[in-house]
C-alpha cells in the first residue's frame, strides 16, 4: 500500500480576550470547557489515527506519515501547556511522524511564560508562531491586543533562551490610523529580532466584529488604497533586501525556512482538522468539525460524534485541478507545470488557455519556463486571477 503524507491541525479555540477584528471561530470566558474539551480532543485524534472512519470522518492507518503538526487558535498558550503536551503524546502514539516533522504553535504574549516555552519544547514543538501585528502600542490597543511590545520581547526573548531556533512573527498592514512610517518601524524592529519567518497580512475587515463596526460607523478610518499596497510593497522591499524570500503573498522567510504545514496547504497535499470549526481535506473530500465547544463536546458523551461533521464538497478531477490552480497561484513561484502534469496528466497551458491568455493581457500572470505565476501587477489583483478558477 502506498505511504500517504498528511499534515495535522488542531484547534483551541479558547482566548483571554478576543481581538476586535478576530471573525474565527474563538471564545473568551469558557475556561471551564477546557479540561472536557481537551479530552475529546484527543479522543478525536486517536480514533482518526487508529484508522476508525468515526462514520463520515476519514480515519488513516499507521502507513499515514505526519509531515507538519499546527496547533492554532484561537490563544493555544492561553490553556496550561500539560494540555498542550498531552495533544502532542497522543499524536505520536496514534501517528507515525516524519523524523524531521515541522510541530508548530501559535502563542501570544501575555499568555505565554518560560514554563511553558520549556513544556512545548521537550515534547517535542520545533516552531512558534507569536502574533505581534504591530510594534505601536496605540495600534495595539486599537485592535484588541492584550499585550504590548515590551511583552512581546521578553517572549520572544525566552523562546530564544529555551532553545526555539524557528520562530515567525505575525504582523498587520492596512489598519486604521495605520501610517508607512508605521509600517517601516514595525520592520525595522522586527528585522533586529531577525526571526526565521515573517507573515505580513492586510487586514481584512469582517463583519460582526467590534472594529466592523467602528469602520462602518466612520469612528475608524481605513487607509486609501494606495497607501495600504505602498505599505505592502515597503515591506517586500524591506524583508527581501535583508534576505527574506517572499515566497507567498504574505510570507517571508529566510532559505530553508518556508512554513512546511502552510506550503502542504497551497501545494493542496492532504491534512487532517482536529478540534471545533478545524476543516480537513482527504481523499479529495472537504469537511469540517461543528463550530460550537459545547456541542462538539455533547456529541462526543452521547455518542453522536457524527454530528461534530460538516460535508462541504467531494472532489471531482476537474475542480480539483481548478484548486489546485488558485492555490499554486498564492505562492510566488506559481504552478509548476510538470507537477501539475505529473499530478492530473494534463497540461495547465492548454487545460487553460482560455483563462491563461486573458489574464497574461491584463498582464497579472507569466508563464517563466516551467512556472505560471503572478506578475507585479498580479500580486495587488490576485483576487481576480483567483477568480478565473473557481
Amino acid at each position: 500500500m502506498e505511504t500517504k503524507n498528511i499534515g495535522i491541525y488542531v484547534h483551541i479555540p479558547f482566548c483571554k480576550r478576543k481581538c476586535r477584528y478576530c471573525d474565527f471561530k474563538s471564545y473568551e470566558d469558557k475556561e471551564e470547557l477546557i479540561e472536557n474539551y481537551i479530552k475529546y480532543l484527543k479522543y478525536e485524534l486517536a480514533q482518526v489515527g487508529d484508522g476508525n472512519s468515526m462514520d463520515s470522518k476519514e480515519g488513516y492507518d499507521k502507513l499515514a506519515i505526519v509531515n507538519t503538526i499546527y496547533i492554532g487558535g484561537g490563544t493555544p498558550s492561553f490553556i496550561d501547556s500539560k494540555y498542550i503536551v498531552e495533544i502532542i503524546n497522543t499524536i505520536k502514539e496514534h501517528y507515525t511522524l516524519n523524523t524531521c516533522v515541522e510541530i508548530t504553535i501559535e502563542v501570544n504574549p501575555g499568555t505565554v511564560t518560560r514554563e511553558k516555552l520549556q513544556d512545548y519544547i521537550k515534547c517535542g514543538i520545533n516552531r512558534l508562531s507569536i502574533g505581534l501585528q504591530s510594534t505601536k502600542e496605540s495600534l495595539l490597543k486599537q485592535l484588541g491586543r492584550i499585550h504590548s511590545l515590551e511583552e512581546f520581547e521578553q517572549t520572544y526573548q525566552m523562546a530564544r533562551e529555551v532553545g526555539f531556533k524557528n520562530i515567525n512573527i505575525d504582523l498587520m498592514i492596512g489598519l486604521p490610523n495605520q501610517t508607512l512610517e508605521d509600517v517601516i518601524d514595525s520592520i525595522n524592529k522586527v528585522l533586529k529580532y531577525n526571526a526565521e519567518h515573517v507573515s505580513v497580512y492586510s487586514l481584512i475587515v469582517e463583519e460582526n466584529t467590534p472594529l466592523y463596526d467602528d469602520i462602518q460607523s466612520k469612528k475608524l478610518i481605513l487607509p486609501e488604497e494606495d497607501v495600504e499596497r505602498s505599505m505592502y510593497y515597503k515591506v517586500k522591499e524591506m524583508l527581501e533586501e535583508n534576505g527574506y524570500i517572499h515566497y507567498e503573498i504574505s510570507n517571508f522567510a529566510k532559505p530553508n525556512f518556508e512554513s512546511k504545514h502552510n506550503l502542504a496547504c497551497w501545494n493542496q497535499e492532504e491534512y487532517i482538522g482536529i478540534g471545533v470549526s478545524a476543516h480537513s481535506y482527504t481523499n479529495n473530500v472537504r469537511y469540517s468539525n461543528i463550530d460550537s465547544i459545547e456541542e462538539y463536546i455533547k456529541n462526543f458523551e452521547t455518542n453522536n460524534e457524527i454530528d461534530n461533521f460538516i460535508f462541504h464538497e467531494k472532489q471531482n478531477k476537474e475542480s480539483q485541478m481548478q484548486e489546485y490552480m488558485l492555490l499554486g497561484l498564492r505562492k510566488l513561484k506559481g504552478v509548476q507545470i510538470q507537477n501539475f502534469k505529473n499530478k492530473f496528466g494534463e497540461n495547465p497551458i492548454y487545460l487553460y488557455h482560455k483563462e491563461l491568455e486573458k489574464l497574461a493581457k491584463q498582464d497579472l500572470i507569466e508563464v517563466d519556463g516551467d512556472n505560471i505565476r503572478l506578475t507585479k501587477k498580479g500580486l495587488d489583483f490576485a483576487n481576480l486571477v483567483w477568480e478565473e478558477f473557481v
